[in-house]
C-alpha cells in the first residue's frame, strides 16, 4: 500500500509502507502564474508616434474575445478600430477619450480572469500589490509579489541602455505613463546631452571651411492681445512633421504648359458617367510614368534608387482639420471607370477618416490639384518617400501661335513637378512632362 501526504512545500510526497525503504520523491506542482496584459497604443502608420484616443467601444469590466473592437484611435491620418489580441476582462482605462499616447505605451490593462481585476486596477493606478497565498493546512504561507515593475521603454532607449549597459528596471522614466526615453537612460549613464556641431563631415575639408555660422537663437515674437491659440490635431501634427522633414531633401521644379482642349472635350463625355477630372489626371500621370520608371522611384537611404514595381498614384484631398493622401494603387492597370468608382470610395472613407493604412501610405508619386478653385499655378513640397509630386494648376484661355504665325485660342494648363534631384534629373523630368503631355493632348488612350 502507499500513502499520499502534502508536505509544507506545496509539493506531493509519495511513501510506501514496503520492507524496502527508498528515499522520499518530492514531486513539485507547477505555480501556475495570473496573466494581466497591457493593451499597447499601436502604430497604425509608419509616420505615427503618437495617438489619440476618440472613443473607448468597450467599458471597465467588459468581457472581451479575442478580436472584437476595443478602442477607437485617432492616428496622424484617420480613425480606425483597435481590436484584442486576446480574450478576457478590460479590467482598467489608463488613456481615457481624449488624452493622447506615444505608440506603444499602455492605454488599458487586461486581465484573463476576475481573481486579476482588482490587481489590474491597482497597477492602473500605478500601485504594487502582494498577495498572501495561505496553505490550506494553515502550514506555509507564501508571500508572492505578483506583480512587478513592467519598463516601457522607446526602441532608440533599449537600444542605448544594452550599448551603455544601463538597467532599465533602474531607470525613472520620464516620458508619457512612466516610458523610458532615450534621454532617462543617457542621464542614467551619465552622458551629457549638450549637442556639439558635427566634424565628421567638415574635417575633410580645408580648415577654412570648418567655421561654421552659430545656430540661429530662436526668435521670441510678442504676443498680439486677444489671440486664441489652438493646438495642432493629431493630422495636423504629422503634416507639419512631414513638411519639417521635407526640407532635408534637395529638390528643384520644372514647369510645362498643357494644351487641354482634347482633354476637356473628353471629361464632358465621361462626366456622364462618373469619371472625374481627378481620375482623368491620375490616369495619365500614370500611364506616363510606366514608360519613365525614375520618375516614379524613391530614395529612402540616401544612398541607393528604389525603383517602385507600382505605379500608386496619391492624391491631395483637404478635409476638416488637415490633409490627406489617398491612393490609387496600380492606377496605370486599372480601367478609366474603374479607377474614379475607386476614388469616390476613397474620398468618402478619407472624410469619414476610416482609411485603412495601406489606402494611404503607399504612394509612389503624388498629384495635387488646385485647378478647380481657379489657381493657375503653385508648387508643391515633396512628400517624405517618394521622388516627385506635380501640381496642376486650372485650364485657362491662352492665346497660342502656330508654326504659320497663325494665332488662335486653346485652353492651357500649367504643371509644375517638384523632385528629387538625388535620383531624378532635369532631363528625366522634362522627358516624363513632354509624355505627360502628349497624353492628356491625345486623351483617347485613356479609356482604352
Amino acid at each position: 500500500m502507499a500513502s499520499l501526504s502534502f508536505s509544507a512545500s506545496l509539493g506531493v510526497r509519495l511513501t510506501s509502507t514496503a520492507s524496502t525503504h527508498r528515499a522520499p520523491t518530492t514531486y513539485k506542482l507547477p505555480i501556475i502564474q495570473s496573466k494581466i496584459r497591457e493593451i499597447f497604443m499601436p502604430a497604425l502608420s509608419s509616420t505615427m508616434t503618437e495617438g489619440k484616443i476618440v472613443s473607448w467601444i468597450k467599458s471597465e469590466g467588459d468581457v472581451l474575445t479575442k478580436g472584437e473592437s476595443v478602442v477607437v484611435v485617432e492616428s496622424d491620418k484617420a480613425d480606425m478600430d483597435v481590436e484584442t489580441f486576446y480574450d478576457g476582462i478590460l479590467a482598467a482605462i489608463v488613456v481615457n477619450e481624449g488624452e493622447t499616447a506615444n505608440v506603444g505605451a499602455p492605454i488599458g490593462l487586461l486581465a484573463e480572469n476576475e481573481d486579476e481585476v482588482a490587481e489590474a486596477v491597482a497597477r492602473g493606478k500605478g500601485k504594487l500589490v502582494k498577495d498572501e497565498i495561505k496553505a490550506e493546512g494553515g502550514q506555509a504561507t507564501v508571500e508572492i509579489e505578483k506583480i512587478k515593475r513592467v519598463v516601457v521603454a522607446t526602441p532608440n532607449a533599449k537600444k542605448l541602455a544594452k550599448q551603455h549597459k544601463v538597467d532599465l528596471n533602474k531607470v525613472n522614466g520620464t516620458g508619457p505613463y512612466g516610458r523610458v526615453t532615450s534621454e532617462d537612460v543617457e542621464k542614467a549613464a551619465g552622458i551629457s546631452t549638450v549637442s556639439v556641431p558635427a566634424k565628421s563631415v567638415s574635417s575633410a575639408a580645408p580648415a577654412a571651411a570648418t567655421h561654421t555660422a552659430p545656430a540661429a537663437a530662436p526668435v521670441s515674437l510678442p504676443e498680439i492681445p486677444g489671440s486664441t491659440i489652438v493646438p495642432f490635431t493629431t493630422m495636423q501634427a504629422a503634416v507639419s512633421k512631414n513638411m519639417v522633414e521635407s526640407l532635408s531633401v534637395p529638390t528643384f521644379r520644372v514647369g510645362y504648359p498643357v494644351v487641354t482642349d482634347a482633354l476637356d472635350a473628353l471629361y464632358l463625355k465621361v462626366k456622364k458617367k462618373g469619371v472625374t477630372m481627378t481620375a482623368l489626371l491620375a490616369k495619365a500621370a500614370a500611364m506616363a510614368l510606366a514608360q519613365h520608371p525614375v520618375v516614379n522611384s524613391s530614395c529612402k537611404d540616401g544612398k541607393s534608387f528604389t525603383y517602385n514595381s507600382s505605379i500608386n498614384i496619391a492624391v491631395a484631398v483637404a478635409i476638416n482639420g488637415g490633409l490627406i493622401t489617398p491612393v490609387l494603387q496600380d492606377a496605370d492597370k486599372m480601367d478609366l471607370y474603374l479607377l474614379s468608382q475607386k476614388w469616390k470610395e476613397l474620398v468618402e472613407k478619407a472624410k469619414a477618416k476610416q482609411l485603412q493604412p495601406h489606402e494611404y501610405n503607399s504612394g509612389t508619386f503624388t498629384l495635387s490639384n488646385l485647378g478647380m478653385f481657379g489657381v493657375d499655378r503653385f508648387d508643391a513640397i515633396l512628400p517624405p518617400g517618394q521622388g516627385a509630386i506635380m501640381a496642376v494648376g486650372a485650364s485657362k484661355p491662352s492665346v497660342v501661335a502656330n508654326a504659320d504665325g497663325f494665332f488662335s485660342v486653346k485652353n492651357k494648363m500649367l504643371v509644375n513637378v517638384t523632385a528629387d534631384h538625388r535620383i531624378v534629373y532635369g532631363a528625366d523630368l522634362a522627358a516624363f512632362l513632354q509624355t505627360f503631355s502628349k497624353i492628356v493632348e491625345n486623351p483617347e488612350s485613356l479609356t482604352m
